[in-house]
């Protein structure tokens, strides 16, 4: 169903500078152009990055011109927001891969065939010099030094390198490159974005709107982040996703069906009521939420399929129906090491702590003894929590 600008505007949307009812009112006028600004940094995007791409495609089904920007200059120098320490370059070769792999999931929910791809290293790698300085004239660095993670390197006795400072001027100057009339992004960006607001209106003496989407939160109220594990992937297979989202905490739910279902705020708001008055069971809801999900990124088919073996194995208690199988060399090894060999766990210290969590079964029974030596033999099912299976080939 075509979003209404109501949608587009309330829904998934944290905050519109300078007002959203300014923003309204151009939209209303003409077909505007927008664009959301990605460094290649990584290969694999959860929901969270998700998000932003949901509000560009919402965008695009009212008619209006996206353009998707890789910054393949930018990630090159690598964004200082949320980090405290200085970032590691990428290579070329890293950026060139990272953006085939995003571009393909970023097809997931964007139209490509009316989506305008772009690279702002073809603008900021022809920068001379005196072009350099032009764009820093137009900023204090009193301003620059505002980014709350400088600030905490200051108070910290940590350095602040140029170079680091220099990222949001160049991000900034990618809306006067395009020409911009709105910039879409998540709250952390929410500075880099600004200073491009700046920039615009220093050079062309408009107004670049800024719409910043919220932060989703893992599955178990934390941040979604990879390095805490709990991270639900646009490339997790049907069954995976489908048993990640059932697996979100109760409180959650209205979170992940504003954010990732791409419902209005009136299904929302129906959702919230049923559940506050007892009408929808929380179960349910989620099992609707994790077909919807499944759904825009896999198939409808491949969903009904997801929902049917996770009741198999988690109401039903059977195993699923296809599980990893590897070999295991070994005619003896300890719990922890055949968790790591079977890709049940990263490393031997996370498989030694999902044991002493109680997290660690093989055929059935519980391995209670992180030291337990295990005779792996064909067939053998090792569990790890509810969701992770793999058998001995």
């Amino acid at each position: 169903m075509k979003p209404t600008i109501q949608d587009v505007l309330f829904s998934q949307v944290h905050e519109i500078l300078p007002t959203r009812d300014l923003l309204a009112k151009e939209m209303k006028k003409r077909k505007i152009r927008l664009y959301l600004g990605v460094d290649p940094t990584g290969a694999n995007l959860h929901l969270g990055h998700a998000i932003p791409l949901l509000k560009l495609r919402q965008f695009q089904d009212l008619g209006h011109e996206v353009i998707l920007l890789f910054g393949t200059f930018t990630a090159r120098i690598g964004d200082p927001t949320g980090k405290d320490d200085v970032r590691k370059p990428l290579t070329e070769k890293e950026v060139r891969e990272n953006m085939a792999t995003y571009k393909k999931q970023a097809g997931k929910i964007l139209d490509l065939s009316k989506t305008k791809i772009v690279r702002n290293g073809d603008w900021l790698g022809k920068l001379t010099l005196t072009d350099m300085l032009e764009i820093a004239s137009r900023m204090t660095v009193s301003r620059l030094l505002e980014r709350d993670m400088f600030q905490r390197r200051i108070k910290e006795g940590k350095e602040v390198w140029v170079h680091e400072m220099f990222y949001p001027l160049l991000q900034g100057y990618d809306s006067v490159a395009m020409d911009v009339d709105l910039e879409v992004g998540a709250t952390d960006q929410t500075f880099n974005m600004l200073v491009g607001r700046k920039l615009q209106q220093s050079y062309h003496k408009k107004e670049k709107f800024v719409l910043t989407t919220p932060l989703l939160m893992g599955p178990d109220g934390r941040k979604m982040s990879k390095s805490l594990g709990n991270t639900i992937h646009i490339l997790d297979t049907p069954n995976e996703m489908y048993g990640k989202v059932m697996s979100i905490r109760d409180d959650l739910i209205l979170h992940y069906a504003e954010l990732c279902a791409n419902l209005s705020q009136k299904e929302v708001a129906i959702m919230g009521a049923g559940i506050e008055n007892g009408s929808l069971h929380p179960r349910e809801v989620k099992a609707g939420l994790a077909e919807t999900i499944v759904s825009l990124y896999h198939t409808p088919k491949k969903a009904k399929d997801a929902e049917r073996e996770f009741n198999r194995v988690f109401r039903d208690k059977n195993l699923p129906l296809d599980m990893p199988e590897k070999k295991v060399s070994l005619n003896k090894i300890d719990a922890a090491s055949l968790l790591v060999a079977l890709g049940l766990a990263p490393s031997k210290s996370k498989a030694r702590q999902l044991i002493e969590q109680g997290g660690a079964r093989v055929n059935g029974e519980r391995v209670k003894d992180v030291g337990t030596v295990i005779s792996p033999c064909k067939g053998m099912v090792v569990q790890v929590g509810k969701r992770l299976f793999a058998r001995v080939a």
